[in-house]
């Protein structure tokens, strides 16, 4: 994938300019001919300045030693209050990240928006969040309606405690190593080979097969996997709008997309050769796994994590559509289709959900809503306090009011004797 190199202008050094300001004052200039008072006042300033000099010289002689000594501290203290560095508080760290309000150890996955049919249009996608499920590590997507893309231009990538990491296969390296989480453990030298060449096949081969086909029929893109993309992009804009323009865009984008698989070498071929680089991966995968569950035994690997995110892309596209590559494996290799099934029901136990209600995070609990008999409960118990409020001030107004009769009874009665 070519990767997009932005030119950084030269770095300007600034032009420092030596300014120079005259420390002296400016100094009036006087007229020849001064007045005798003007002398005069100047000779008794000149005589009473000379008079505190000497004044202040005999103070200083009889100044005992002690005053001498407190100087000395004094210039000690300030000394060493001059030489004590300043303390001062060190500035907020920053994150050079999209979620800059994070939690620590969260994983913040970005990746494409969900489809009705499967997670993740990307296998590097949903490679990742496969990955992550499968060794129960805790993380979040991050709904950013396919707006951000990683340093290097990609999605997947990942943020971690205001850390930035791209790229599926360095993803999965680094958080293996930071949580001890090696899918590849308990494999022998023989079969980590195996399922590296094996790996490189399906991410450096088969997918580029599988790109051919979408960059030639985008329109079967969208229809094949039932893309949303008002949802996926978080637009307003009507479908039919939004479709129209995708095809637009992707037919600009179709010169740039055979330049890339020319490139990389798939894309000289006919469609027909093609498809048949695709059957013969199948057919390696196929006798690869024969009648195991997963690759490796009956515990999945790296290699099953990739074979699932990939196969699901051929597997779940819609009957609604043709393609011959997905046929040929739906009728020739069962256990493939098998071994899909098993990857989805072990990773993905609320795929229903999630392809239902295109949810980012349905692995995360949800606040349990409020039940409609809870909230007239709730309404209940407030118009009881209510009631209970208003009975009680009309019990105080009727004793405030016996107690005013009453009153007024006994001055009455007062009233009354007097007379």
């Amino acid at each position: 994938m070519a990767t997009e190199v932005s030119q950084i202008p030269a770095e300007e050094t600034p032009a420092v300019a030596a300014t120079t300001e005259n420390a002296a004052s400016e100094q009036a200039e006087k007229p020849a001919g001064e007045p005798a008072a003007s002398v005069a006042a100047a000779a008794e300033n000149s005589s009473a300045v000379a008079n505190n000099a000497q004044e202040n010289k005999e103070d200083a002689k009889a100044s005992p030693a002690a005053d001498g000594g407190d100087a000395k501290k004094d210039g000690e203290a300030n000394a060493a209050a001059a030489a004590a560095p300043a303390k001062s508080e060190a500035p907020a760290q920053k994150f050079n990240v999209h979620k800059a309000n994070f939690e620590k150890d969260i994983i913040y996955l970005y990746q494409f928006s969900r489809t009705p049919l499967l997670p993740s249009l990307s296998p590097y996608c949903l490679k990742v969040e496969t990955w992550l499920r499968l060794v129960g590590l805790k993380y979040e997507n991050v709904d950013h309606k396919m707006r951000f893309r990683s340093k290097k231009g990609q999605l997947p990538f990942i943020e971690l405690n205001g850390e930035e990491i791209a790229d599926s296969a360095i993803i999965i390296k680094e958080l293996s190593a930071k949580y001890d989480k090696n899918l590849d453990a308990g494999l022998t030298a023989e079969q980590r080979n195996v399922s590296y060449a094996t790996i490189a096949m399906l991410e450096n081969h088969l997918i580029w097969v599988i790109f051919y086909w979408r960059a030639k029929y985008p329109d079967n893109v969208l229809k094949g996997y039932k893309v949303n993309l008002q949802h996926a992009l978080g637009l307003r804009l009507p479908n039919s709008i939004l479709n129209f323009f995708f095809k637009i865009t992707f037919g600009r984008k179709w010169f740039q997309g055979t330049k890339k698989l020319k490139a990389h070498g798939i894309g000289v071929h006919s469609a027909e050769e093609i498809e048949e680089f695709g059957k013969n991966d199948l057919k390696v995968l196929s006798e690869m796994l024969d009648c195991k569950p997963f690759f490796f035994g009956d515990e999945p690997t790296t290699l099953d994590v990739v074979a699932f995110a990939v196969l699901s892309q051929l597997h779940y596209l819609s009957k609604d559509i043709v393609y011959p590559l997905r046929d040929y494996m739906t009728e020739k290799y069962p256990n493939l289709i098998g071994h899909v099934s098993r990857m989805k029901e072990k990773c993905f136990p609320d795929w229903d959900e999630i392809c239902t209600k295109l949810d980012l995070n349905a692995h995360i609990p949800k606040p349990e809503p409020e039940t409609k008999e809870g909230k007239e409960g709730g309404e209940q118990e407030k118009s009881n306090e209510q009631e209970g409020t208003e009975g009680d001030k009309i019990e105080k107004e009727l004793e405030k009011d016996k107690s005013n009769e009453k009153e007024s009874t006994e001055e009455n009665k007062e009233k009354e004797e007097t007379k």
